[in-house]
């Protein structure tokens, strides 16, 4: 990925941040068909620096790719199109042009398959205590019947990457004007994407 110096997140707290806050990463593999893209769910376990999930067991990337394979995954963070007429100092120059901030990480690594019962059943567990968190009722594995659950736990698979490397970019027009910067951040704001134009506000 192009990372001019300016855009580069150096800080690994930034980067597991996005990873957590945008778990549906892209999985990108080299396999003897070619590239291949698999859009997957995310667990993050920054102690062991692991990116944890499961796919289908009928999709064959697990099969094509298989243990020790090199991988990564693109997780996209917030994004926007950022409009000239935001910029004060387009209207007294004239000289801006439009274009699109966003951030976004890749994760490196090397996969290995886990096809074991337990460990999908615990990655399941957890992705949806994460992402239920926030329901007045969340939903449990419990509320259905556990036939139902065993029948479902094995049409899936495990995957774990063990990651080598993160590389982010943020790409929130720090080589603009502080005043341009922040304007088109309250623009964003006010359209309601509080969270880039946050993330604009306190850019360097």
């Amino acid at each position: 990925m192009y990372i001019p110096q300016h855009f580069a997140i150096q800080d690994t707290d930034v980067l597991h941040r996005i990873i957590e806050t945008h778990p549906l990463g892209v999985l990108v593999t080299q396999s003897p068909n070619g590239l291949d893209a698999n859009h997957i769910p995310f667990e993050l376990d920054r102690a062991r620096g692991l990116l944890i999930a499961h796919v289908a067991r009928a999709n064959p990337v697990w099969r094509e790719c298989g243990d020790g394979a090199q991988v990564m995954v693109i997780f996209r963070g917030d994004e926007h199109y950022i409009s000239p007429n935001w910029y004060p100092s387009k209207h007294e120059f004239h000289r801006q042009v439009p274009t699109w901030n966003y951030e976004v990480v890749h994760a490196y690594g090397w996969l290995t398959v886990q096809d074991q019962e337990k460990f999908v059943r615990g990655v399941v567990g957890r992705l949806t205590r994460t992402h239920e968190a926030s329901e007045p009722k969340p939903w449990k594995m419990g509320d259905s019947a556990p036939e139902y659950i065993d029948g479902m736990l094995k049409a899936i698979v495990g995957i774990e990457i063990s990651i080598s490397r993160l590389e982010g970019k943020a790409k929130l027009s720090q080589n603009r004007e502080p005043r341009d910067r922040l304007n088109a951040a309250d623009v964003l704001a006010n359209q309601g994407d509080t969270a880039l134009a946050e993330a604009m506000r306190t850019a360097k």
